[in-house]
């Protein structure tokens, strides 16, 4: 139901003998995340706050927090809950989620994942009914062994429904989320780096929502680097960047591992990135 992310917090793993935190997720099928958090036995008069703490870059303060007033959970004695509700929805990262139990919002404990029911998620969305922009979370287990949310917040998107892998070309089945398909519809494949040299195939519309296009490998051979994948859905529109965002996989980079084509001295190969965008790398074979 999901899958552990292959990140690691600024902080170190517990180390206690003493019982910590733990917090149990449930994705609700409008975007809200209800948390319910068992706790040690304590002594303390404040009611205890749930903290989300948006992860700085590193070297950086933290500068963006929400906290989030806990109730007592009638059914469930030495549970407290709350929810964290679609709206209003929370900036692109990773939010690492802690318990406050006094008054000082800097003395905190990091929160251990429970239970993390992320059905919802797993079904998708249906395009055209999504708000805009589109906003997604997915409640993960960090590397080393904390409770976070993968957040995405973008204007429009390009979901990757399923990758094909030929000895010459990758194939895109898609669906968009915010923008609609329209005359001039192309994919297109940026090279990172200064030239950032574009490589345009042709897209398949089989509405105004869904598509697929292959991208081959023969185009993108001048030199070792990597390519991202974007959609445009007409003539002169935005480009979209091409993602898979809408399950319950915070982190696809080594969960997805697509295989390696050799092409004479090069190797090509589709991947997602650490943000779980779709791109293709090419390297010396």
């Amino acid at each position: 139901m999901s899958s552990p992310d292959r990140d690691a917090s600024a902080e170190s793993a517990p180390q206690s003998d003493t019982p910590r935190p733990r917090a149990h997720c449930t994705a609700e099928g409008d975007g809200a995340i209800s948390v319910r958090i068992a706790t040690p036995t304590t002594t303390a008069t404040t009611p205890p706050r749930l903290l989300l703490r948006l992860r700085p870059p590193k070297g950086r303060p933290e500068q963006t927090r929400l906290v989030f007033d806990l109730e007592p959970a009638a059914a469930t004695p030495g549970h407290w809950q709350t929810t964290v509700a679609a709206d209003p929805a929370l900036e692109e990262g990773r939010w690492d989620a802690y318990l406050l139990t006094t008054a000082d919002d800097d003395a905190r404990q990091r929160l251990l994942p429970g239970v993390r029911d992320l059905r919802t998620l797993v079904a998708g969305r249906t395009p055209g009914t999504s708000p805009s922009p589109l906003a997604v979370r997915i409640p993960y287990a960090t590397l080393d062994g904390y409770l976070a949310l993968r957040t995405w917040l973008r204007p429009a998107h390009a979901e990757a429904d399923r990758v094909q892998v030929t000895d010459t070309a990758m194939t895109v089945q898609g669906r968009l989320y915010g923008a609609e398909l329209d005359a001039g519809a192309v994919a297109l494949l940026r090279r990172r780096g200064k030239d950032g040299t574009v490589r345009e195939t042709e897209l398949t519309a089989q509405d105004t929502h869904t598509f697929s296009f292959t991208a081959a490998y023969q185009d993108l051979l001048e030199a070792p680097g990597v390519w991202d994948v974007f959609v445009r859905p007409s003539t002169d529109a935005p480009l979209i960047r091409t993602a898979r965002l809408l399950d319950d996989i915070a982190d696809r980079k080594k969960v997805f591992v697509y295989p390696s084509t050799p092409l004479g001295a090069l190797t090509a190969r589709p991947y997602y990135t650490v943000d779980n965008d779709l791109a293709v790398e090419i390297t010396t074979a």
